[in-house]
């Protein structure tokens, strides 16, 4: 039988079916995943798709930009790269990959607290600084270090995540054994079984891409040699306790730009700007924590006509195209963070797919803006949207 050709992937799906077919099942499922029956998963995108853009024709498109300007940096498209946990999973030193990536195609990246590389290690990348997100821990003092490491390294905006004061119930984990809950059998098909049917990952990642320690926390966790030390000390140090008040400590202690990420209820954004945060993130954390809740394509135009004139909306959740991306801007948002795009690009063919990835992505914004009507990023409003 005549073998099938390798052919280029042209869209997301094309670079998650290569993901499914090289990344261990556990490490998919993760990242592929929702919570609960990943109803809010299906909606992030489903609703974005649903969002019609008007067509209009005989117009010059001879010059299109997608440049804009986001706190004083210029992003060659409306884009960041989203932190992603354990990222640095997905090929060797996954986030070290995703950074050049980012910088090539003149897009900020945002690196996770429980990042696999460090803040230093994707620092080295280029003299472009990197987003940071933070998640709260016990130790205020240790996340003050963390954030003074952050500001030396040349981090000016910080990203907060405020949806996790509890771990959305996510069943492929569980299943997994991400979650516990595995006897001996589920041990085996999720470790030695499943490396050995993923031989590529297993040599280029599990062998040849270590440490796979968290690379922020590692001067925290004395002793910790593989990621399940580290989980275990984030899941100990993880502050479920944090309030509104927790965000007014935030704002005195770090003097960049703060992001609020997590936002989708109209009251929370409007607390969000009495506290001075200088912008926030309307998500539902890619549809990985209270399943059911609204897409963030529902919720964007709402929390826009709220707020959007008094702080700086960005969306994340569901973003998939250039379509995407343009619609996000028609419904109020500055920018767009991609989480799963990009740790599925990486997991296809590392640096050169992600890359690959975001020209189509830059492409596919391109053709929507011209055949829309408007020749650059920032005259993109709600008038391109079909209300039927």
């Amino acid at each position: 039988m005549a073998r099938s050709l390798d052919l280029l992937p042209a869209s997301f799906g094309d670079f998650r079916r290569k993901a499914a077919k090289r990344l261990p099942r556990f490490l998919f499922d993760y990242i592929d995943g929702g919570s609960g029956a990943e109803v809010t998963l299906r909606r992030n995108t489903a609703d974005w798709e649903a969002v019609q853009l008007t067509q209009k024709v005989l117009h010059d498109a001879t010059r299109l930009d997608c440049a804009v300007d986001l706190f004083g940096e210029r992003l060659e498209m409306p884009l960041v790269l989203a932190p992603v946990g354990m990222g640095g999973m997905t090929a060797r030193r996954g986030e070290v990959q995703a950074k050049r990536a980012a910088d090539k195609a003149g897009i900020p990246f945002c690196l996770s607290t429980v990042g696999i590389c460090s803040l230093e290690e994707v620092g080295s990348v280029s003299d472009r600084p990197a987003w940071f997100q933070l998640y709260m821990l016990k130790d205020r003092a240790v996340v003050k270090e963390i954030l003074d490491n952050a500001w030396a390294l040349g981090v000016r905006t910080l990203a907060f995540t405020i949806d996790l004061n509890v771990l959305g119930t996510r069943y492929r984990d569980i299943r997994n054994g991400m979650a516990g809950g595995l006897g001996l059998w589920g041990k085996l098909r999720s470790g030695p079984i499943d490396f050995a049917l993923h031989p590529r990952w297993a040599f280029d990642v599990g062998l040849f891409g270590r440490p796979h320690g968290l690379g922020n926390l590692t001067a925290y966790v004395k002793g910790g040699s593989h990621t399940r030390d580290f989980q275990r000390w984030v899941g100990a140090q993880f502050d479920s306790s944090v309030t509104w008040k927790d965000i007014e400590w935030l704002r005195s202690v770090w003097k960049g730009n703060l992001l609020l990420k997590g936002i989708l209820d109209i009251e929370d954004a409007r607390q969000a700007v009495a506290l001075g945060a200088d912008g926030m993130v309307v998500s539902n954390h890619g549809g990985r924590q209270l399943d059911g809740v609204a897409s963030t394509a529902v919720m964007l135009p709402r929390i826009a006509d709220a707020v959007g004139s008094e702080t700086v909306l960005l969306v994340d959740g569901g973003i998939r195209t250039g379509q995407d991306l343009v619609r996000a801007l028609a419904l109020g948002a500055r920018a767009a963070l991609i989480g799963r795009p990009w740790a599925m690009a990486m997991a296809a063919g590392g640096e050169a797919a992600l890359s690959r990835y975001l020209d189509l992505v830059r492409t596919d914004m391109r053709v929507a803006m011209a055949l829309s009507g408007v020749s650059t990023a920032g005259a993109i409003d709600r008038a391109i949207i079909f209300d039927a």
